[in-house]
């Protein structure tokens, strides 16, 4: 039997904290957050809870920091995507249905990242301490700015105000529709049985493209009556 040998040195430590990490985002490819427990992250991780503890005070803030992580890989690749989709000499309408269809897509490629995103408000904070909850929510303002300047970027007659809330919603609809467009195996057998049923099922990609769209363009038309 392995022997647990405390971390030591810094490097021990941060090369701990990287190992239950990689180990809860294994898990988060086989099952949703809500269903990664403490007991199943240590023992796959080879600690005791305990040991675990020692890096992260709950369950939650090992999936927060997954989150944070997420959302800034997942922007860095936007960056590239949006720069070669998005044609800056194109009219303002065509530049948001680019905007729209190329972040939609590229939500729906990151499987983890809008799961984390949907269990945020419900699970994720729902068990840290108040240090841990303003340390992630300061993370997530930061995200949201930057996920703006991409925005901004694509449609600079957006705004800076208007850009921050577009990328605002952005996150919020992604969480509220992430699970809805999951559907459970009952679901899914009931929607195969009635077509009716299944004529209302959620399309994650198609109902954030066309929900991105429609408050960027309105949130030009609403500048525009404004300045006008």
């Amino acid at each position: 039997m392995a022997v647990f040998q405390r971390a030591r040195s810094q490097e021990q430590r941060e090369a701990r904290r990287s190992a239950i990490l990689a180990t809860a985002a294994a898990m988060l490819a086989e099952m949703p957050a809500a269903d990664v427990t403490l007991n199943e992250l240590s023992r796959r991780a080879g600690l005791a809870k305990s040991n675990v503890l020692r890096y992260f005070e709950t369950r939650e803030a090992v999936l927060l920091e997954l989150l944070d992580s997420a959302w800034q890989d997942w922007l860095v690749q936007l960056d590239g995507e949006l720069a070669a989709a998005v044609g800056p000499a194109a009219p303002v309408t065509v530049r948001a249905g680019q905007l729209a269809a190329v972040t939609a897509a590229s939500l729906a490629a990151r499987p983890m990242l809008c799961d984390l995103v949907g269990a945020q408000a419900a699970v994720l904070e729902r068990n840290v301490s108040p240090d841990a909850a303003a340390r992630y929510k300061r993370a997530s303002l930061a995200a949201i700015t930057a996920l703006s300047v991409l925005m901004l970027r694509c449609i600079p007659e957006l705004g800076a105000q208007d850009a921050v809330k577009l990328a605002g919603v952005t996150m919020m609809m992604t969480g509220a529709l992430w699970p809805h467009a999951q559907p459970s195996a009952a679901m899914l057998a009931a929607y195969q049985a009635d077509p009716e049923l299944a004529a209302i099922r959620l399309d994650f990609t198609a109902t954030i493209r066309e929900a991105l769209e429609v408050m960027s363009l309105g949130l030009l038309a609403r500048g525009a009556a404004l300045t006008g």
